[in-house]
């Protein structure tokens, strides 16, 4: 157990090329359009289709030579070959047994990517397993939390949020290092007044309901993390040294809203801040996405625009950037379904319309793989 961690507010810390960034979440801002493949490298990767490998599921880590998907129903760890798409290997350790998972809610690779950390939410804990399903230890929950995005803190903890802190608590910590070895947990604790839940929870003769932010509360931006606390008004940039400082500013204050609008960051450039408004609504009898609108804050005009971002090899598809780095080297990545590529072929160009021009109807999805452009 790492213990209390201490944290100093550093105001004097922000970069003195930019003033602190103030978004009203409230605010009609102008649109903006960018281009995807201005300022980032994009990567197709066809998936081989089997009868062993077929894709239900989502991307949950990519790493120097791998891909890794699951069909989270089926209990299916998916494993392909990064640079051809081949099928490698299929793992499915889904039970009840101690060395078992009930649902592989996402997977993450270690740095050496030779164990994969298995994040089951049902049974509050994280199985490790090498490659091949071998079991390795087990890492639990802490009691009551729910552990979501996995990201690589130091080579022995995990830094991970837990969306699921109770309401009106203000010693709550939405933050916390969790450790490779045991899952000892260390809180990392930010200001804020009132706790305000980002979860909505209906509760209906047929059962409960609930909506919840799709967004990561946690972006990386030149070595630091940013941390986007919902209850809090300023969004905080925690250094490697464990000192903090603001890097954001969001008004009105969430504090006096009703309902609430949260600001989460997504993907941070050099130039481009990406983020997303989420409003805390939603309509149940028609589905349990909550209202949101993509902004962007312009480093060099120093000025916040609502985003529009084109992918310059498919016409009329428009990208979210309103999530975090998917690890140090890939800022996103995206299953596009085999179908919607054939019946789009006319507005495909470039290496995706060469890929569409082999698929067939049912055949797995195509990975894209976005990278922040070094200029």
């Amino acid at each position: 157990m790492l213990g209390a961690i201490l944290f100093i507010l550093m105001g004097c810390g922000v970069d003195k090329s930019d003033s602190l960034v103030t978004v009203d979440v409230t605010a009609n801002y102008p649109k903006k359009e960018l281009v995807l493949q201005d300022f980032m490298d994009v990567e197709y990767i066809p998936l081989e289709t089997t009868d062993e490998f077929v894709v239900k599921g989502k991307i949950t880590d990519v790493g120097k030579d791998i891909l890794v998907l699951t069909n989270v129903r089926q209990g299916e760890i998916l494993i392909f070959d990064r640079s051809t798409g081949k099928g490698l290997k299929k793992i499915n350790r889904r039970g009840q047994g101690p060395e078992e998972y009930i649902l592989p809610f996402n997977v993450h690779l270690n740095k050496e990517e030779d164990e994969m950390f298995v994040n089951d939410g049902p049974s509050s804990k994280i199985q490790v397993y090498d490659l091949d399903g071998n079991y390795k230890r087990t890492i639990p929950y802490k009691q009551g939390a729910l552990v979501t995005n996995l990201y690589d803190y130091d080579e022995n903890h995990f830094l991970s949020q837990n969306v699921y802190s109770p309401e009106n608590e203000s010693s709550s910590s939405t933050f916390f290092l969790l450790s490779t070895q045991d899952g000892s947990w260390t809180d990392i604790a930010l200001p804020y007044g009132k706790r305000i839940s980002p979860v909505i929870v209906k509760r209906a003769v047929d059962g409960i309901y609930a909506s919840v932010p799709g967004n990561s509360f946690i972006s990386s931006y030149q070595g630091d993390w940013i941390l986007s606390e919902p209850s809090a008004d300023t969004i905080y940039a925690h250094r490697p040294n464990g000192d903090l400082r603001p890097f954001m500013v969001r008004t009105p204050s969430v504090q006096t809203m009703t309902p609430e609008v949260f600001l989460f960051p997504g993907v941070l450039t050099d130039r481009y801040y990406f983020m997303q408004t989420v409003k805390k609504e939603c309509d149940f009898e028609k589905n349990d996405k909550m209202p949101t609108v993509d902004l962007i804050y312009d480093r060099q005009e120093k000025k916040i625009y609502h985003s529009i971002i084109h992918n310059a090899d498919f016409d009329n598809r428009e990208e979210d950037l309103s999530v975090c780095a998917l690890n140090e080297e890939i800022a996103f990545a995206v299953s596009l379904d085999a179908l919607s590529l054939i019946e789009g072929k006319g507005k495909l160009k470039g290496q995706l319309k060469e890929i569409a021009a082999h698929l067939g109807e049912e055949d797995n999805p195509v990975v894209m793989l976005a990278k922040i452009k070094n200029f």
